[in-house]
């Protein structure tokens, strides 16, 4: 029984191991931001825009109207095709922007998005999700690029971050395992390499 139980374990170590060290290789491939900027003749990102794919987890950082990189992320636990993002860990879609910069979270960095933002709020309100109270009072919140009054009912706090300190592991996994909060989620590399980039308003679109 005990010889059974050792066999297992260690199939499920080199399975493991082997799946992470597949996932390296792979990772060594990719292109840094620095080796893309110089194969599009670009010196510098003056207008970062960032696409969210939900489909294929991808983000794709553009300069404009032009692309410049892709970046494998994660997204929230929920499988929903619903657009808002309640208590319910789905990823929402629209258009946002970043409102706060958090360089010192637990998840390494953490760029907020104005999320509830309009338009999340006017539909939450049309199909009685919030009050006209709630609905005001967020709209009052939302000014420039301000981060709005949460709800309740909304996802607390939704935004795009590293990994932290499981970065080596979950980085590394050769499949998507989405893991989050609705947030969307990328390595501590990747997160540095944006993090060099944008800025407060930056524009963020999830599809």
């Amino acid at each position: 029984m005990l010889k059974n139980i050792f066999y297992f374990g260690g199939s499920v170590i080199i399975f493991f191991a082997g799946m992470v060290i597949y996932g390296i290789i792979l990772n060594t491939r990719e292109v840094t931001l620095k080796e893309a900027l110089i194969e599009k003749n670009l010196t510098e990102i003056n207008n970062a825009v960032l696409i969210v794919e939900k489909h294929n987890h991808k983000l794709y950082l553009y300069d404009d109207t032009m692309f410049v990189k892709t970046y494998k992320v994660v997204l929230g636990r929920s499988s929903s095709d619903k657009r808002l993002s309640l208590k319910n860990n789905n990823t929402p879609t629209g258009q946002y922007k970043v409102c706060d910069i958090d360089t010192t979270h637990k998840y390494h960095k953490f760029f907020r998005i104005n999320h509830p933002n309009v338009n999340d709020v006017v539909e939450a309100l049309r199909e009685g999700i919030i009050t006209t109270e709630e609905y005001n009072a967020i709209l009052q919140s939302e000014s420039g690029s301000d981060c709005p009054e949460t709800l309740d009912i909304f996802t607390p706090v939704i935004g795009i971050h590293g990994i932290g300190e499981y970065d080596f592991i979950f980085k590394n996994l050769p499949f998507i395992f989405d893991w989050t909060n609705g947030s969307i989620a990328m390595s501590n590399d990747s997160i540095d390499e944006l993090a060099s980039i944008i800025s407060i308003g930056t524009k963020i679109i999830i599809r």
